[in-house]
């Protein structure tokens, strides 16, 4: 059986034997694309989900700020960004009144060419743009407490606003449960003073703090408490198939259109197995998701809830960019033994910014064994961090049949972290 994995921008096809418990290639399940997306953009914020028409509320408002989500994540800006700005100018906001920030958290800025590749040549000339970054504290301003004790600081430029607009799009997140909504603020606008709370290893270790949960998550609690503090007056979210056309659409209120949208993806992003399994094929659902060792978590925490302990996980990820960030460079450096590192982390004896998902990451591989396939990274390098590197994915397979038998069970994940495996029990 051939089949094609989400591996940077190109894919990677490969060759699978189908064995007795084998137990398929298993895809999201799509709803039909959106038909002229942005003829239905247009109608959508007349027509928004408990809230008055986007025209109507920036009636009156001297400026506006857009949310949008930066470069790792592959939301249609060209398509979504016209009607909104168009709008704002029709209702007598004039474009030098506009500004559109870049909801980076901790990643790096998107300038020059990627700007470009970000928003349009059309909007990256005549717009006002700027990154967030969550270590300047001159951009930052204090807005408060949540749960008594967690410093809320957030981007200056959003909180002068007179009109708020979030954007980005919806799919499953591992500590969010969706992302989408109030993520843009947190961690999207959010200070490092803020995110060392909210990505605390209390909270990446939380049994809620998982992929397709939100009742009862602290982090989109706290993300809700956050956009309360600092305000957002209109949303615009959608959903995407696996060839990153657009599949929904959601305006308007930013809690209840954000849940629309993930109640609409919850029906085809959730699949069921009936038992653990031996060892899985995942991706990190290719570019631009797989830019690094450090998102590439997300494939695999997406796998884990559905492998037997001690069974293994095969990952292709790219790697384009490497490792990663230099402060998860840093927090890799803390790493002796998985279990040791985690012992480490839990009691604080040292923080970095980006180490969440190094917890995350040693969280999976001292129950699962990882293997990777990888353009990006060096094979010492993956083996000092408690990687298994390989050269082919079939060969591994292969390997992975003769390891738990022929009857071993298993499965193939194309699209990576696109879809939640959830155990029938």
């Amino acid at each position: 059986m051939k089949v094609k994995l989400k591996y940077g921008f190109e894919g990677l096809e490969i060759e699978i034997p189908e064995t007795p418990n084998f137990k398929g290639v298993i895809y999201p399940d799509e709803p039909p694309v959106v038909e002229n997306p942005e003829k239905e953009i247009y109608r959508l914020l007349k027509n928004p989900i408990k809230s008055k028409p986007l025209k109507d509320i920036a009636k009156g408002r001297e400026n506006a700020i857009i949310l949008i989500s930066d470069i790792t994540r592959p939301v249609p800006n060209k398509v979504i960004l016209p009607p909104i700005l168009k709008t704002l100018e029709e209702s007598g906001i004039p474009k030098e009144k506009i500004k559109i920030l870049i909801a980076t958290g901790i990643h790096r800025p998107n300038l020059g060419e990627e700007l470009i590749h970000l928003v349009g040549e059309e909007i990256a000339n005549n717009y006002e743009i700027i990154n967030h970054y969550s270590k300047k504290d001159e951009d930052m301003e204090f807005v408060g407490k949540i749960d008594n004790d967690v410093p809320v600081y957030i981007n200056k430029n959003y909180l002068k606003a007179d009109l708020k607009i979030l954007t980005g799009f919806i799919e499953p997140h591992l500590w969010a449960g969706y992302s989408g909504g109030r993520k843009s603020i947190l961690p999207g606008i959010s200070s490092i003073k803020t995110l060392e709370y909210m990505h605390s290893p209390e909270m990446v270790a939380h049994p809620k703090t998982t992929y397709g949960i939100l009742e009862g998550n602290p982090f989109h609690e706290a993300g809700l408490k956050i956009m309360k503090l600092t305000g957002a007056d209109f949303l615009l979210n959608v959903t995407l198939n696996t060839n990153k056309e657009i599949t929904g659409i959601f305006t308007g209120d930013p809690v209840d259109a954000h849940i629309e949208g993930c109640k609409f993806l919850e029906k085809f992003c959730i699949k069921y197995l009936d038992e653990p399994l031996d060892f899985i094929l995942t991706t990190n659902s290719g570019a631009p998701l797989d830019i690094n060792l450090y998102q590439t978590v997300k494939g695999m925490s997406a796998v884990f809830p559905v492998m037997k302990e001690g069974g293994i996980i095969l990952i292709a990820s790219k790697c384009f960019e490497g490792l990663g960030s230099k402060e998860y460079l840093k927090t890799l450096e803390e790493v002796d033994t998985p279990e040791n590192f985690l012992k480490r982390l839990m009691n604080k004896e040292f923080f970095y910014p980006d180490q969440w998902c190094a917890q995350e990451m040693y969280q999976i591989l001292i129950k699962n064994p990882t293997w990777i396939y990888t353009d990006g990274v060096e094979h010492e390098k993956l083996k000092k961090l408690y990687f298994k590197p390989i050269e082919n994915i079939e060969n591994a397979i292969e390997e992975l049949l003769k390891k738990f038998g022929e009857n071993a069970r298993w499965a193939v994940i194309p699209d990576g972290p696109m879809v939640i495996l959830r155990l029938k029990n």
